[in-house]
């Protein structure tokens, strides 16, 4: 995913807005029409915007070996 892309998405935190509907049948009905890989891609974008470069810092993969008695 570029940089400028997410520089280009970025979340204006100044911005709060309330609601009394919780799930839009027609945004649910949207999403359920994507593809799992859509949705995956579209949830990546979401993770990137809101934390940035740390989106992939905190994700470490450890190699663990146990030995048998």
């Amino acid at each position: 995913m570029s940089k400028q892309l997410l520089d280009e998405l970025r979340v204006d935190r100044k911005v709060l807005l309330i609601s009394s509907e919780f799930d839009d049948p027609e945004e649910k009905a949207y999403w359920l029409s994507r593809t799992p890989y859509e949705r995956l891609r579209h949830l990546e974008i979401l993770r990137r915007i809101n934390y940035g470069d740390k989106a992939t810092a905190r994700l470490q993969r450890v190699l663990e070996f146990a030995e048998q008695p």
